[in-house]
């Protein structure tokens, strides 16, 4: 299918792409790599009236160590990310997850940013977000805003975005030593999207879970962390594969899961407890 006609702007700042996004209205879209927003585009299922492409904005791209946290700009693609030896050192979570996103074409081409702002439920990044309690950075042209990641995700492929803003990064926070993670994903394909999907980070301390944070990936319309597991595992012991397993029977509890061609909703709340389950032994293990 051939998209329906808009106007086209290829801004090479901010601040311009920012004038253009303020003059363009809420029919706007923002185009980073790609990857989500152009099938919506041949699907007819976004209709912007200007299509803003911030691909040549260079001071959104980038990785950089600010002490207590990585600040990851949004226009950074996949590919820099998983490579990354800052974010390898201080966040491995987030290049373990971004290696499971797609296949090599998709991850030089797609933006960190652009899966933020996709705000796709299905995506891995949203829920490693969500469980690292990252910091989304969003500037207009009055200013910048700070946006936490549980506060970010609003509704499906709705982020907490104005008329005129931009995701213009996102700062991950250093959780230090003593942290373990892991991000376990099921999927038909390279290409799919996740049927489900489980961010986990555990903190050990002599031998049992001092703290756990755990989301959740295509359980519901946003991503959901996973409270009444973290609650569950925490005291557990680290080494015991019983107490885990236990502790993971909690993950579909509050969620919403969909049911689509690819899965029913007990079958993906099935799939939440087996992936959280293998998701806490690797990171215990770690």
């Amino acid at each position: 299918m051939i998209p329906a006609s808009f106007d086209y702007s290829r801004p090479s700042s901010l601040e311009e792409a920012l004038a253009v996004l303020g003059d363009a209205g809420e029919e706007a879209k923002v185009l980073a790599g790609g990857q989500s927003l152009l099938p919506l585009l041949r699907l007819r299922l976004a209709y912007p009236t200007t299509l803003i492409d911030i691909g040549r904005v260079a001071e959104l791209r980038g990785i950089a160590d600010h002490g207590d946290h990585v600040f990851i700009g949004a226009m950074t693609t996949h590919h820099e990310v998983v490579r990354s030896p800052v974010v390898n050192e201080h966040c491995p979570l987030v290049a373990l997850a971004t290696a499971t996103v797609a296949d090599r074409a998709v991850r030089h081409r797609g933006t960190f940013g652009g899966s933020l702002a996709h705000a796709d439920p299905a995506g891995d990044l949203p829920s490693v977000a969500l469980a690292l309690d990252m910091d989304l950075v969003v500037r207009s042209s009055s200013g910048e805003r700070i946006v936490p990641a549980a506060d970010f995700f609003v509704d499906y492929l709705e982020p907490a975005l104005e008329p005129g803003e931009i995701l213009v990064g996102a700062r991950v926070p250093k959780l230090g030593p003593g942290w373990g993670f892991h991000y376990e994903k099921f999927h038909r394909t390279a290409q799919a999207w996740a049927t489900v999907g489980v961010a986990a980070a555990v903190r050990r301390s002599n031998g049992t879970v001092a703290e756990a944070r755990i989301a959740l990936t295509n359980m519901g319309p946003t991503p959901i962390r996973a409270v009444a597991v973290e609650a569950a595992v925490r005291g557990a012991a680290a080494d015991r594969n019983g107490a885990l397993r236990e502790a993971a029977e909690q993950a579909a509890e509050g969620t919403d899961p969909p049911g689509d061609l690819h899965a029913r909703p007990d079958y993906r709340a099935h799939l939440s407890r087996v992936l959280t389950h293998r998701a806490l032994l690797a990171a215990c293990a770690v």
